[in-house]
């Protein structure tokens, strides 16, 4: 890689509070975002006069002291009825589209809903383009869930687009939440309650914002007392945002949480009855409280107005145990039993209790335990993908971050974003006390910031192990190109075994499986020609340690259901202990090796903000922030690496520098932050560098460019 490939040490280690505030101009600038992209519009040079006025960009969407995007909550009624999208966070916009997955939610008869609660929210995740993070919180076992609720305890919970990108990928949907708490709760819900009029306005935001989004729904979350006139309107604002939002976010959800009757009481009732069953039926569910009996569930599961809609009761279930509830912790899986007994969904609330409640530092390791015990009731998803199929097993966070290898940024990162399709974390017992399990592995990672460790215990019984990592639905090509990166351990040989089905076999009716073959792919040799092309496009490929093997397979009309790993012991007959590093699995379409490249269009920089800082030295140095915003296919895209370079300083006798990473992007928008750039007059160029979701490099005349000059006022233009 290029010498700028380690990021330019320019980012703030992230305070742990929050910088969210009211206020704030919008800089006519950011509408001049949407014409710079016009295609007859683009724009190689912007000039600008150095400035060091306070930035006027809405502290809501933007940190105050770095100008960095974060996600933000609406705190009041007045927040949210003022609420436009002209007003929005481009930022904040989720860029993943929903995946199709098996079994769809329709077709999944017990539903698993897990409500974030991490901490009050808006922590490290705030922070869009991802943040410096010791030991952050994230989620990663996306397999066994339905939906993820996005809570905190301000009136409108908007999930930050981290979340939602990464629940998108592994078609999970992604829910907001409107709360409303106490005193200053009543007093709103009595005033837009109050008549329909009103409600319909709430509910026609909350759509508006849904939608504006990208995310999927709403958690609503009434604790407080209405009054008569208020509870009257309640159930009709429910079924007008129901329908509103499926007309506007198709496949989306409005689930009530158990909370006030139908008189407007506020009571717990820990199930669906009598008291409560109107706001059920004016929307897509029920979030019970946590306090149910065995007999509640039996109630349900028999209830009249529950028939037909048992998948829509998610039974709540607090991780963290409080009250008299059943099970929670590390026996939450006696609590599901339980609810899948009777046939019902459940509403996990708080897993984070892993992350909260124990070592930061075995943190993954909970987590796996976690969700290890409660697997037998959990359906496993196989999300639908088209070619190319890739995955580096990142998880969104690292302590540093790797490239094909090589460790490319040596600092701890946190960017959901950066988060790939996750495979399938297992643990299995084999025979004569023989073992082997999966979980991620941050000590070593191929690209971005962990490997799949695959270790375990061959007994000498054994000669080999077979080991599902993947299971999900991609239609092949009728040539299809592999390529398998791994790093076993010294007694062992590794292979790849795919199964395959008939590419139209995409139903799924509970746990009913569909037949499929193993087949196993032919090794190519290096002087294969895909072999080359692949070798070629992707520019530098071997690191030390690490194994790469190309594969091709021949099929017509076959979808890719599983992909597993194979270990077998190579010599020794005793027990072995092994393991084997996975960097990265890819299958492409082998026709695509030969696609040739766009090109990045439309580069613009806008919303500029001047700012002075401590430099390397005692004096102060020249600060830019900037927005970029380029076009170029997202689909094609696994990120966007943003460079600067200096074209021309003050001093004309030093020659322009070399390129330098800022930071990367997982979507054609980027704000530079804190970037030191030298005094004025100034000449400096940013670029843009599409990495394709295969890895491959581009040409440098494939690069987005825009050139930036400066000076102060007193400087000759």
């Amino acid at each position: 890689m290029m010498d700028g490939e380690n990021i330019s040490a320019n980012k703030r280690i992230i305070k742990e509070e929050t910088s969210e505030g009211a206020g704030g101009k919008k800089q006519k600038s950011e509408n001049d975002s949407e014409s710079c992209l016009d295609e007859s519009a683009d724009l190689r040079s912007v000039h600008e006069v150095i400035s060091y006025e306070p930035s006027t960009l809405p502290v809501q969407h933007y940190d105050p002291d770095t100008t960095e995007p974060i996600s933000c909550s609406l705190k009041s009624l007045d927040e949210l009825l003022s609420w436009k999208r002209s007003e929005a966070s481009l930022f904040n916009i989720a860029t993943v589209p929903l995946a199709s997955r098996h079994p769809s939610l329709t077709d999944c008869p017990r539903r698993t809903l897990i409500c974030h609660d991490m901490m009050g929210g808006y922590l490290e995740d705030r922070f869009i383009q991802g943040a410096e993070v010791e030991a952050p919180y994230v989620f990663y076992h996306w397999e066994y869930i339905d939906i993820f609720n996005y809570f905190s305890h301000h009136m409108v919970t908007i999930p930050p687009a981290v979340w939602t990108n990464a629940a998108h990928k592994h078609g999970v949907l992604s829910l907001g939440t409107f709360i409303t708490e106490w005193t200053d709760g009543g007093n709103m819900c009595e005033v837009f309650l109050a008549e329909e009029e009103g409600y319909r306005s709430a509910a026609d935001k909350l759509v508006q914002i849904a939608h504006c989004y990208g995310f999927d729904g709403w958690l609503i979350n009434i604790e407080n007392v209405l009054s008569a006139t208020a509870v009257k309107n309640m159930a009709p604002f429910l079924r007008y945002l129901t329908d509103q939002l499926h007309e506007r976010v198709p496949g989306s959800l409005v689930i009530w949480y158990d909370s006030v009757l139908e008189n407007g009481t506020l009571k717990w009732q820990n199930e669906l009855n009598e008291s409560n069953k109107v706001f059920f039926e004016a929307c897509d569910g029920i979030f019970t409280n946590y306090n149910w009996t065995e007999s509640s569930l039996e109630g349900m599961a028999s209830y009249s107005a529950a028939q037909g809609r048992l998948a829509d009761i998610y039974v709540g279930i607090d991780v963290f145990a409080r009250g008299d509830v059943v099970g929670g912790k590390f026996e939450t899986n006696k609590a599901l039993q339980l609810v899948r007994k009777h046939g019902l969904s459940t509403a996990i609330f708080a897993p984070g209790w892993v992350y909260e409640c124990h070592d930061k530092a075995d943190f993954r390791e909970n987590q796996d335990k976690f969700w290890l015990l409660l697997s037998d009731h959990l359906y496993v998803h196989r999300p639908v993908c088209s070619l190319p199929f890739v995955s580096s097993f990142c998880q969104g966070f690292g302590r540093s971050f790797h490239w094909r290898g090589q460790v490319v940024q040596e600092q701890k990162w946190f960017n959901l974003n950066a988060q790939e399709l996750q495979p399938l974390y297992f643990k299995e017992t084999l025979e004569d006390s023989g073992w082997w399990r999966t979980r991620g592995c941050p000590e070593d990672a191929w690209t971005g910031g962990s490997s799949l460790l695959l270790e375990g215990k061959l007994p000498q019984t054994l000669s080999k192990v077979c080991a599902r990592i993947f299971s999900l639905h991609v239609p092949l090509a009728m040539r299809t190109f592999i390529s398998f990166v791994y790093k076993p351990s010294v007694g062992v040989s590794v292979s790849l075994e795919l199964k395959t089905t008939d590419a139209d076999l995409c139903t799924y009716t509970g746990r009913e499986e569909i037949p499929s073959s193993s087949v196993f792919p032919v090794v190519l040799r290096e002087d294969h020609h895909l072999v080359k092309q692949f070798i070629q496009s992707c520019g530098q490929w071997r690191a030390d340690g690490w194994t790469t093997r190309c594969f091709q397979l021949e099929l017509s009309g076959c979808a890719l259901r599983e992909v597993c790993v194979k270990v077998a012991r190579d010599g020794t007959e005793a027990d072995l202990d092994f393991n084997c590093k996975i960097g990265e699995i890819m299958v492409l379409d082998a026709e695509s090796l030969f696609t040739p490249p766009l090109p990045v269009r439309s580069v613009c920089l806008y919303d500029v903000v001047w700012q002075r800082g401590a430099g390397d030295g005692s004096s102060l140095k020249v600060h830019l922030n900037a927005t970029l915003r380029w076009t170029y296919p997202p689909q094609l895209v696994r990120h966007w690496r943003v460079y600067w370079r200096r074209l021309r300083g003050p001093d004309p006798r030093v020659p322009p520098g070399s390129l330098t990473l800022i930071g990367r992007s997982y979507s054609t928008l980027y704000r530079v932050s804190e970037l030191e750039v030298p005094d004025a007059p100034g000449l400096l160029e940013l670029l843009v560098e599409p990495v394709s979701r295969e890895g491959f490099t581009l040409n440098q005349s494939f690069w987005g460019r825009i050139t930036l000059s400066y000076t102060h006022t007193t400087d000759n233009v």
